[in-house]
């Protein structure tokens, strides 16, 4: 198990190596990762992409898929590249879509290729000004702080 996000994070299952992994027919987010450094911190992965399925059999794993030769690369090697899956209890396709944004957001994995930032922009959501969202100054002389 690796928890992968912000704060708590999601539980992920593995990771596994992805050479020889035979993967379910089932809906899943998923995080494919490598050591950067496995001699010295052998514990510690990397994400390098971030994706979500509706069904993991029919992605092209292990190295089918159409970003499996920038995994390759980064690792060094296909039998240093790593997968974690986590399967979303009760989510459909947006919810999956919705994590593996965030999790793009906050990894910026180098072989995906569309990129997110995890900051609100005031366009996302529409600007708001109202008196109680303005700085604590007084109106007047002897008028206490708004």
């Amino acid at each position: 198990m690796i928890r992968l996000g912000s704060l708590a994070g999601y539980l992920f299952e593995g990771p596994r190596l992805l050479g020889g992994w035979t993967p379910p027919a089932v809906p899943a987010v998923y995080a494919i990762l490598y050591k950067p450094d496995p001699d010295t911190r052998p514990n510690q992965y990397a994400v390098v992409y971030v994706g979500h399925s509706d069904n993991l059999a029919e992605e092209g794993f292990p190295f089918k898929h159409p970003r499996a030769h920038c995994w390759v690369e980064q690792a060094g090697s296909k039998w240093k590249v790593y997968i974690c899956t986590f399967e979303v209890a009760g989510g459909g396709r947006s919810h999956r879509e919705a994590i593996a944004k965030e999790l793009i957001a906050i990894y910026k994995p180098h072989c995906n290729t569309e990129k997110y930032d995890k900051a609100w922009k005031d366009e996302w959501i529409g600007k708001y000004s109202a008196p109680t969202t303005g700085p604590l100054t007084p109106r007047g002389p002897d008028e206490s702080p708004r």
